[in-house]
């Protein structure tokens, strides 16, 4: 295992679409705050406000959608090029190779969504000055939560990633169901009352309450933490199940 992981890891480093990825982001962390707001102009946000609503507000698209890309070239390209095939047959179990595979993935997606909060935050204190920064607690909160849903929803796109066996088709399932997904899980709820807990206590809907978790009750916050931790869990054990039984050629 150790050595899958070792193996994985490096992929993951030498991967371009990571390499580009997250060079992209860092230029959008980097430019973004300075190009929305002259420097030195009057009116620049408070650090603390442009973090909760500039930066953790559309985070929840970078957490769903740049990972897929990632997803596409780093999981499923390996079917096309053979090298899913040779793994398998190097002698470990499918169990090992997924499971390394699902954990290189997710620190990948993880790292994706870490760094307009840390870079951009950084940035931004830089244009507008350190005087009033997001609070200690609170911000240490909102990566940690980030981290939990970005290994989350690495989870289901890896399993996406290993039912197709061609990128762009993975690539493109998997950001138009993430982008389309919130609207058909809200109707379903509508009309099925019973669904709606569901919904509102899974991923999809917990994800837009990590920029208030500062005024969540003790109560809503465990559902923040547990979920994503369960979810992670769950779909671990649906992609081995699925990767088992799936013919590599």
């Amino acid at each position: 295992m150790g050595n899958l992981m070792r193996t994985e890891w490096y992929k993951l480093k030498k991967d371009r679409s990571f390499r580009f990825l997250t060079w992209m982001l860092l230029a959008a962390a980097v430019l973004f705050p300075l190009i929305e707001f002259d420097n030195g102009a009057a009116g620049l946000p408070a650090v603390k406000d442009y973090y909760r609503e500039s930066i953790l507000g559309p985070h929840a698209n970078i957490v769903k959608l740049i990972p897929s890309i990632l997803a596409g070239f780093f999981i499923t390209s390996e079917y096309s090029m053979g090298t899913m095939k040779s793994i398998v047959s190097s002698g470990k179990s499918r169990l090992q190779v997924y499971s390394a595979k699902l954990i290189v993935f997710s620190i990948g997606a993880v790292i994706i969504s870490l760094l307009l909060p840390i870079v951009m935050t950084g940035a931004s204190a830089v244009y507008f000055g350190f005087d009033s920064m997001p609070g200690i607690t609170y911000y240490f909160q909102t990566i940690g939560l980030i981290i939990l849903y970005a290994a989350a929803f690495a989870s289901i796109m890896a399993i996406f990633s290993i039912l197709f066996t061609d990128s762009g088709k993975t690539i493109g399932f998997l950001l138009m169901f993430f982008i389309f997904a919130d609207w058909p899980l809200q109707m379903l709820a509508a009309k099925v009352p019973v669904f709606e807990p569901i919904l509102n206590h899974s991923v999809f809907k917990l994800i837009y309450d990590i920029s208030i978790v500062d005024s969540l009750k003790r109560g809503d916050m465990v559902f923040l933490v547990v979920i994503p931790i369960l979810t992670f869990l769950l779909f671990w054990v649906i992609g081995v199940f699925i990767f088992q039984r799936k013919e590599i050629k």
